[in-house]
């Protein structure tokens, strides 16, 4: 299986070379667009939100071709019941300020009549390991709803309105671009994001940054093995 590894930033997956998971040929970390080639896995670290991520992953996909890409990254959450640290399955991603703003109504992009806003996974981590009859044991994760902003949320008040208007676990700034970009390619996709934070008013003391992409990486290195 041709896998394709997809990061905004490469912090986000370092534990995965030093496990031995990713064994790059060429490595130059001050890239923002980094491709590392192995023998049967690739990474592509796109730079952080939609736009570079679409622009990334749409220069990369016209010319390669791959059986699976995979989205990995850390996640806020709107979601009290997910613990911090929790690694999750995103499976429907919204670009959740795609529209316009009425007053104090919101008019999404479907409304306006001008394009879509809410996209999908193409596959799941169960649907994949019953095509490949590959045992699924333990890396089963929660399917969450997500969005995708340029703006992450800090403010108890934008907080309110957005999950009042959309009911979505976590937030991120690529997830969406993501899975766009796969689909316009016709790229199976699915994306695991782990939880660093919960989506409140800033609050750097609460951030488990580390924690999130301790299990994130502990849980894609056991994927990649089981898919290998």
């Amino acid at each position: 299986m041709k896998i394709l590894i997809v990061a905004a930033t490469q912090s986000e997956i370092e534990p995965l070379f030093q496990v031995g998971s990713l064994t790059p040929e060429v490595q130059s970390p001050q890239s923002e667009d980094l491709e590392l080639p192995t023998q049967d896995l690739r990474l592509l670290v796109t730079g952080v939100g939609m736009v570079a991520t679409a622009f990334a992953l749409g220069r990369h996909l016209a010319t390669h071709q791959y059986d699976l890409a995979i989205n990995l990254g850390i996640a806020g959450s709107f979601d009290r019941s997910l613990d911090l640290g929790e690694v999750v399955e995103v499976t429907t991603d919204i670009l959740a300020e795609l529209g316009a703003e009425d007053d104090e109504d919101f008019l999404s992009i479907e409304q306006l009549g001008f394009g879509e806003s809410v996209f999908t996974a193409s596959t799941t981590l169960s649907g994949i390991f019953n095509q490949h009859h590959i045992d699924s044991s333990n890396l089963l994760l929660k399917h969450t709803t997500g969005i995708t902003v340029n703006t992450v949320h800090g403010n108890e008040q934008a907080i309110e309105k957005i999950t009042s208007r959309l009911d979505v676990q976590v937030e991120s700034m690529e997830g969406a671009a993501f899975f766009y970009a796969c689909r316009k390619a016709g790229i199976p996709c699915i994306q695991i994001r782990a939880v660093s934070n919960y989506v409140e008013k800033r609050n750097r003391d609460g951030w488990q940054i580390g924690l999130a992409i301790k299990n994130l990486n502990t849980f894609a290195d056991a994927l990649l093995k089981r898919l290998g």
